[in-house]
């Protein structure tokens, strides 16, 4: 079976050699301390930060793709993303924002939230909108910065339910998370960053 993400030699001057690779339906949570390099090799299989070495989707190399087409197919979630519209539907394509406000249900937020200002927005609110932002783009690979770090244990919940939903569908997920219980439940395989090289757990 080809791979949904293959990831080999992937490195920068402040990180990696990575190596990496997880079939459809597969999760990987990546722990280890502040500083250690997660959020960074998660921007760099997105081709967020400049880096050298190999990506694929499905088989596909990142080189044969135009950098949007990338970034769409595999989003990067960062713990605190960014916005650059006044409204929170203004960054969901018109024909994605019904799927949007279906996802923002699923996540325990009020379809109004939807259609209202980001300005008004909690920081758990806004966190699970940025994964909406994403999951309306039905990529094949979701790559999530503590995607819950700042949610209470109901919405926690109710992400996760969502999330393994796509892992059942055959996405795969490159997860950051401190907590190992997260990664139990959603049966990913966990690793761990130190100083900026990525060793697998267990």
């Amino acid at each position: 079976m080809t791979a949904r993400l293959a990831v080999e030699n992937l490195k920068s001057p402040l990180a990696g050699p990575f190596e990496l690779e997880l079939a459809p339906g597969e999760c990987a949570a990546i722990s280890g301390p502040s500083g250690a390099g997660k959020s960074l090799f998660l921007r760099m299989i997105a081709d967020l930060d400049p880096n050298t070495g190999e990506a694929a989707l499905d088989g596909t190399p990142r080189a044969a793709m135009a950098a949007p087409a990338w970034r769409r197919k595999a989003p990067y979630v960062a713990a605190e993303s960014g916005w650059w519209r006044d409204a929170v539907a203004e960054h969901v394509e018109a024909s994605a924002r019904e799927a949007g406000r279906d996802l923002a249900a699923q996540l325990g937020l009020a379809r109004e939230l939807f259609e209202g200002p980001v300005q008004r927005l909690s920081t758990g609110e806004r966190q699970r909108l940025a994964l909406v932002r994403a999951l309306v783009l039905e990529p094949p690979v979701l790559l999530l910065d503590e995607p819950t770090a700042p949610l209470d244990p109901d919405s926690i919940a109710k992400v996760e339910a969502v999330l393994a939903a796509r892992l059942k569908a055959g996405a795969a997920l490159v997860l950051v998370s401190h907590d190992p219980q997260q990664a139990r439940r959603l049966g990913a395989r966990p690793y761990e960053m130190r100083e900026r090289r990525l060793r697998p757990l267990g």
